[in-house]
């Protein structure tokens, strides 16, 4: 494996994605999306004591328990941002313990491959290889980048307008705009909140740029790298 460029540091912030083998769909039914969600909700904790499947096995009420006492525990990242795309996801993460940032993508990755040839009954890769990940450098860099994961299901056709956009279950946007109030919420989104008056400035911010990174993604495969 080749040597990663991008030195991990606590207290930086990073823009970390992948993409699934040949861009298979791999975020597609429900139960997929969900179980992705609910590894990154598990493992952004140091060392959980019960398994991952345990957990998953449990009932709603005996897991929020088990979420209680894990946020007893270190969070070895804090996601600020995600999005969950048919073959690919980005994070936006803040890395708060040694190593945290690979230990946990690689739990995710490791684990949601484990489900996902088991569930379709395949063997083999199912994201490519390393995964990626870029340092972001300010506090501008970090709103732009929050923006372009945020538009990344209307500027891709995944959804069809704005308003499907703001309901898309499988990002955080929803909850930078505060329509889900989950008390469940595993997003840290203060930082990014305190830059604006609100959630409706926000937004105003997000939206302004839709068209353009929507007519972007059209020409994107012509574009140098």
């Amino acid at each position: 494996m080749p040597k990663r460029k991008v030195i991990f540091a606590n207290q930086y912030y990073y823009h970390v994605f992948n993409r699934s083998i040949n861009k298979e769909p791999i975020f597609i039914r429900y139960k997929e999306c969900q179980r992705a969600l609910n590894t990154l909700v598990y493992y952004r904790f140091l060392n959980p004591r019960v398994r991952l499947s345990y957990f998953l096995a449990k009932g709603y009420e005996t897991r929020k328990e088990i979420l209680k006492s894990l946020s007893q525990h270190p969070q070895i990242v804090k996601i600020l941002a995600f999005c969950l795309m048919p073959n690919h996801f980005h994070l936006i993460l803040h890395q708060t313990e040694e190593n945290g940032i690979s230990k946990f993508v690689s739990q995710f990755q490791n684990s949601y491959t484990r489900y996902f040839n088991t569930k379709n009954e395949r063997s083999g890769h199912v994201f490519q290889g390393q995964f990626k990940a870029v340092l972001i450098e300010d506090e501008k860099q970090l709103l732009h980048l929050t923006r372009y994961l945020h538009l990344n299901p209307y500027s891709s056709l995944v959804v069809k307008n704005l308003e499907d956009l703001e309901n898309y279950p499988y990002s955080s946007l929803s909850e930078y705009l505060k329509i889900s109030q989950n008390p469940d919420s595993f997003v840290t989104t203060e930082l990014v909140l305190s830059f604006f008056s609100g959630p409706k400035a926000y937004k105003k911010f997000v939206y302004e740029r839709a068209d353009y990174q929507k007519s972007l993604e059209k020409i994107k495969h012509l574009l140098l790298e």
